[in-house]
């Protein structure tokens, strides 16, 4: 799940939707947000919420997850976009935007090869699953 995240305790944010944070957080000119780099799919989703606005920080374009969380947690931006794991791993608040999906392609004959056939069997072990739930993602079937 992606979302907005923030500092616990910031009234832009806590208690509110995150359409209602991002509303909340652009009307705040002293308000930094932290961006993602161009190409990435949560980029996309951000560029959606700003609706063509460029407020400070929108320059500052982490190339993850967990760096958008810890520029947050460390205070050099108010809030960015990232996945719930990272938010929970930072101590961050976490308001919900929209599930992200991870695909995995592999070429047929490439299957056999050893790291290949080694990924996909650890996607497919219970523990590892488990783990995966644990934090915060849904596998889905490993084939």
């Amino acid at each position: 799940m992606q979302g907005v995240v923030f500092r616990p305790g910031d009234v832009r944010f806590a208690g509110r939707s995150a359409t209602e944070a991002v509303a909340a957080a652009l009307a705040d000119p002293a308000c930094v947000m932290v961006n993602r780099n161009p190409g990435a799919g949560t980029r996309i989703l951000i560029d959606g919420l700003l609706e063509g606005r460029r407020r400070d920080g929108y320059w500052n374009q982490p190339r993850s997850h967990n760096a958008v969380a810890a520029a947050v947690a460390q205070e050099r931006a108010d809030w960015g976009v990232a996945i719930e794991p990272a938010a929970k791993a930072y101590g961050l608040g976490f308001l919900p935007l929209a599930a992200e999906h991870y695909d995995f392609a592999v070429v047929t004959e490439r299957r056999s090869r050893p790291a290949v056939a080694a990924f996909l069997e650890t996607l497919g072990d219970p523990e590892v699953r488990e783990v995966l739930r644990s934090l915060g993602f849904t596998p889905a079937g490993a084939e």
